[in-house]
């Protein structure tokens, strides 16, 4: 994930061919009059109670994802095959592992992969949040049911525990955690505690937010209380721990517990959740992040990126600044020193010296996680304080790694993404492997249309080029995007709203677009000032019938690696050839 890129991904042909495949053509941004139906019940993260705020720290935030609708293009077609997939799935198989240990009979055979191994039932929370998002963005009812159907399961088997407990832990990892009481805290490694248990906190993270999502983006009440008796149940086990043994804990991948436990603080405003969400702060790898310095060689990178957006999410819960500084130096080091061309970064999933790739171009490189999770802390850095080279990285790295990601026939995942030359991709099974890319990989293509846009009060973000319906309520406006970017480079804004409305319209100009964008106003050249790397504004009373067009020069150029200039890659706009 660089914005100065560097390695030579011969694959990333396939990509450009995605697109090929809508022929020659231009951008059309339109707006009509008449909204499309929300739903008042469904939430998205940026929408989160601000009851534990006093004040937020964003600057701009995004649409909900039932206000922008996807339109027909490789992204629409990428999100409904994830959804035959996730139809697919048994949710009864999934849930094998989490009856059989609450000691209530399966009632579907258990799936293979890493869910008949110790971190089984990663993918059912992973499961849960897909179906969530994909019900919040399309108002499906089949995934609306699905939810309902897990978690009335998992409501039972939390029950059949007790003690507010619900997962698919295995005895031993189960019984590691609940030692945690009596401050039994021994660690083997980055990824076991003594015993053998095997990262029950990562496990238990995809849980936790799997049951907030079915709840936030869902709008299932059960999954409230479910949520909250889990929440509880972590806080009760890791209050008696000693700042020393939390530190201890911590050692041992415990995904995105931090940002979870930060996100249920701000939907109740219960500090006893902020409380728990801040015993997840890994203080080790911090500390140099927070001093501004990058130690990341040598460390698990999918380990530590979910770990520094919990560190934003409490800046922003909390008003914690030392978490923005974190984030942003983790994010200006990685995306800008440790990063593939495509926008992954990692080889055989952890982190290299900054600047020195070239020797690390093999069939294990880019951890699609790895760019899951980076996405989702770009979305962070640009609320704070909107920048284009947030979306320069962004659109890089969800043409090149994400939707690079998704077998284009049955849907299936990639682990790796590899950039040996000649090399080849190696995507999942449908119903043996699960992985965890597998589980971020069903997330992934429920949410293209989460960062399309962007508002203030009085201003309008187009960041990236992909057909679709916004709808904006609060200022009653509809805009419809169609295009074949990056087949295309010309843009149309036509704006219908049902009265005159004043608002600064800021498209993004990639930095790699010299010369920076073109305009026409209702067919007349239009003079707006734009450069590369930038956002363009045009503040206007936009009336109904206005068209904005806009042009954006695309031409082929090379990105070489930082330590061999020898070693380049061809791109076309935001893609790498």
């Amino acid at each position: 994930m660089n914005s100065q890129p560097r390695t030579l991904p011969r694959y990333s042909v396939a990509l450009l061919n995605s697109f090929v495949l809508l022929g020659a053509g231009a951008v059309m941004l339109q707006i009509q009059s008449k909204p499309v139906p929300g739903n008042p019940a469904i939430v998205t993260s940026a929408l989160l109670s601000s009851a534990a705020q006093n004040s937020s720290p964003s600057t701009v935030e995004p649409f909900t994802l039932r206000q922008v609708e996807l339109l027909a293009s490789p992204f629409k077609a990428a999100m409904e095959r994830n959804a035959k997939y996730l139809l697919a799935l048994e949710p009864d198989r999934l849930l094998h592992n989490t009856r059989k240990y609450a000691g209530l009979q399966p009632e579907g055979e258990l799936y293979g992969g890493w869910e008949a191994r110790g971190v089984a039932g990663h993918t059912l929370g992973h499961y849960l949040t897909a179906l969530s998002q994909q019900y919040a963005a399309t108002g499906d009812a089949r995934f609306r049911e699905r939810i309902a159907y897990i978690i009335r399961e998992m409501a039972e088997c939390q029950k059949a525990y007790g003690d507010g407990y619900i997962g698919a832990l295995p005895p031993l990892e189960l019984e590691t955690m609940r030692g945690f009481r009596e401050g039994k805290v021994e660690v083997d490694g980055n990824f076991n505690f003594k015993g053998g248990a095997w990262v029950p906190w990562y496990t238990q993270h995809k849980v936790l937010a799997g049951l907030k999502d079915a709840w936030v983006l869902g709008g299932n009440t059960q999954a409230k209380e479910v949520t909250l008796k889990l929440a509880d149940w972590i806080d009760d086990v890791t209050r008696p721990l000693t700042p020393e043994q939390q530190q201890r804990m911590l050692r041992v991948e415990h995904g995105g517990m931090r940002e979870t436990l930060a996100d249920i603080y701000a939907l109740t405003g219960d500090k006893k959740y902020l409380a728990a969400a801040r015993r997840f702060h890994h203080e080790e790898i911090m500390r140099p992040l927070l001093d501004g310095r990058d130690e990341l060689a040598g460390k698990h990178a999918n380990t530590q990126i979910p770990k520094v957006i919990g560190e934003a999410r409490l800046y922003e819960v909390a008003s914690e600044t030392g978490g923005r500084k974190i984030a942003e130096t983790f994010w200006e080091r990685v995306v800008r020193h440790h990063s593939y061309v495509i926008g992954g970064n990692s080889d055989n999933e952890h982190f290299g010296l900054p600047d020195k790739l070239a020797a690390h171009l093999g069939a294990a490189t880019a951890e699609t996680c790895n760019t899951y999770n980076m996405l989702k802390l770009t979305r962070h850095l640009f609320e704070w304080q909107p920048k284009a080279e947030h979306f320069d990285y962004y659109e890089r790295a969800l043409y090149n790694h994400i939707m690079g990601s998704q077998e284009p026939k049955q849907g299936m995942f990639t682990y790796f993404m590899s950039l040996k030359p000649g090399h080849f991709k190696t995507y999942s099974t449908p119903t043996d492997s699960f992985w965890c890319c597998v589980g971020t990989g069903m997330e992934n293509h429920t949410k293209y249309n989460d960062s399309i846009y962007f508002h203030g009060a009085d201003d309008l973000y187009v960041n990236l080029f992909i057909p679709s319906r916004l709808t904006w309520k609060e200022k009653d406006l509809t805009v419809v995007q169609q295009t074949i970017y990056p087949r295309g480079n010309r843009v149309a804004l036509h704006f219908a709203p049902k009265k005159p409305v004043l608002l600064s319209l800021r498209v993004r100009s990639p930095q790699w677009a010299s010369g920076g964008l073109n305009f026409r106003l209702n067919g007349r050249p239009l003079r707006v000032e734009s450069s590369p790397g930038s956002y363009a504004e045009v503040r206007r009373m936009w009336k109904a019938g206005d068209i904005l067009q806009v042009t954006i020069p695309m031409h082929v150029r090379t990105e070489a690696m930082p330590d061999d200039p020898h070693k380049v890659a061809f791109l076309y706009g935001p893609v790498v050839l």
